[in-house]
């Protein structure tokens, strides 16, 4: 019996070893393949044949969306199973994918549980599921930041020890965005909403939306360099983990447009330095390749002005 291919399509190398990690420990018969945008998946697709295409949507040289596309013009490709996995997740975008023919929508950033049961919806609708579940599953983790953590150290743990120094040359204000905002690599949207008074310590630079698997929560932007963004979180019972998989909302502003940006979490560590510190800050890396995304930041950086300062229960 032939083996059930997939192809794993985005940018970010990290989102690809999630992909390829969950489905290689759920489904042991599978075959994976990847592809960093979607003109290396278009080559790919068309020497060879897949059961399914799991895609990002924000890719450079050709987009989830363009692939997509694509992919129902070409006769052998009309019914593949085609699934987005991406952070542009509000409903227009949605009807954008359906309007072009998507099977399936998971959004960043997602559990091990929600990929799985968009695969296997997909793989169902064309007869190849029961050929996935001849293979006994492995026991799956549902903590999906404990995946990412063996995905990227081969088993080895990683120690989070004291606060690191802050990575940035020049902490700068995550301001509105320059008012010529690139459009692929952001959505419209309604804009971010700002925390409350009491949600943010004091010297904040800036506002956003911190999307984990367990919810959404406001954050201050202490600071923001092309690589990561140092956050301040509110602390909750659910706490996050290093290596999560995440997605920073930017507000940019008057436009109404928020920025998605998509990376994991580096290192978590309490803000102030006591055992019961209320507040958390995380060192959330970029895993976005998008040349607009990316220019984006640049202009962030270069243009960010200080945002009103919040302190907790004032």
């Amino acid at each position: 019996m032939s083996k059930v291919s997939v192809l794993v399509v985005d940018d970010a190398s990290f989102i690809r070893d999630l992909v390829k990690k969950c489905l290689r420990n759920y489904f042991p018969g599978i075959r994976i393949e990847d592809a960093v945008n979607g003109k290396k998946a278009q080559a790919i697709l068309a020497r060879e044949a897949f059961d399914l295409v799991l895609c990002d949507w924000e890719m450079p040289e050709m987009s989830g969306l363009e692939l997509l596309t694509w992919c129902r013009e070409q006769d052998n490709l009309k019914t593949m199973p085609f699934v987005m996995v991406t952070s542009r997740g509000d409903k227009e975008n949605v009807v954008q994918a359906i309007q072009a023919g998507v099977s399936g929508y998971v959004s960043k950033p997602f559990t091990n549980e929600q990929l799985l049961t968009k695969v296997k919806q997909a793989l169902n609708k064309v007869g190849k599921l029961d050929t996935l579940m001849n293979s006994a599953p492995t026991k799956m983790n549902s903590a999906f930041g404990n995946d990412s953590l063996s995905a990227l150290t081969g088993g080895k743990a990683e120690v989070v020890g004291a606060a690191p120094v802050n990575p940035f040359a020049k902490p700068v204000a995550a301001a509105p965005a320059p008012a010529a905002a690139p459009s692929r690599g952001l959505l419209n949207s309604p804009p971010v909403k700002a925390p409350a008074a009491s949600a943010a310590p004091t010297g904040g630079r800036g506002q956003g939306q911190l999307r984990l698997s367990s919810g959404t929560q406001p954050c201050v932007i202490k600071a923001l360099s092309l690589k990561e963004a140092l956050l301040v979180v509110k602390r909750t019972d659910i706490l996050p983990q290093v290596l999560e998989s995440a997605v920073l909302d930017l507000e940019q502003g008057d436009n109404a447009e928020t920025a998605r940006l998509n990376g994991y979490l580096h290192a978590i560590v309490a803000h102030e330095q006591k055992p019961d510190s209320e507040w958390l800050q995380l060192t959330f890396r970029f895993v976005d390749k998008d040349a607009q995304k990316l220019d984006y930041i640049s202009r962030l950086i270069a243009r960010g002005t200080a945002q009103k300062h919040f302190v907790p229960g004032a």
